[in-house]
């Protein structure tokens, strides 16, 4: 996924204004001027950052990042307003777990450092989730593993660091290849 980015404003000068201050940064942009028209963008395809204003008719932005938090959780969400109250500020955070809030006028350089620390969280929690993946799944290989053949978990060393492999035939060694390196072939294939 590239660094596809959604706006959502029902005013089109502050859409237009963002994508020109994002313009060389490295995003794509995409914009919805509801926040019906954002879920449908959702739906679509993904985003790794959603900018949403707060007052906008049908649906306000809290509403909006609350329903992408729920269907969309792993999108971060920024809230960027000209109306500011207390009330909203608490809503659009405890409601749509927003990672940053900005007040219109937004300050174009704190803006882009958010969005780049967003992208780069997005990135990080994404490259998480693989990697907890991948070791779920070497978890369960090891223990199909131990119970093929119990006790292979449980490894040992000698004081340089080798590995011992302590009451194993070299017939049971070469049986334990021999069916690592057939699941490796099934894997492959």
């Amino acid at each position: 996924m590239n660094n596809a980015i959604l706006i959502v404003d029902d005013d089109i000068r502050v859409l237009s204004s963002l994508k020109r201050s994002l313009k060389k940064e490295p995003y794509e942009i995409c914009t919805a001027e509801s926040g019906k028209d954002g879920m449908s963008l959702l739906q679509e395809r993904p985003f790794k950052l959603v900018i949403s204003d707060e007052r906008m008719p049908q649906m306000s932005g809290t509403e909006f990042l609350s329903l992408v938090k729920k269907d969309f959780p792993d999108t971060v969400r920024i809230m960027l307003t000209g109306h500011a109250s207390i009330s909203a500020a608490i809503s659009a955070v405890n409601n749509g777990e927003i990672y940053r809030f900005f007040l219109k006028p937004w300050d174009d350089i704190e803006l882009k450092m958010s969005i780049k620390s967003g992208i780069d969280k997005y990135n990080l929690e994404d490259e998480n989730r693989r990697l907890l993946k991948t070791i779920k799944s070497q978890v369960l290989e090891i223990k199909i593993l131990e119970r093929q053949f119990p006790g292979i978990s449980r490894l040992e060393h000698d004081d340089a660091g080798n590995l011992i492999v302590p009451e194993t035939s070299k017939a049971e060694l070469e049986n334990l290849f021999r069916e690592c390196e057939l699941e490796v072939q099934r894997k492959i294939k």
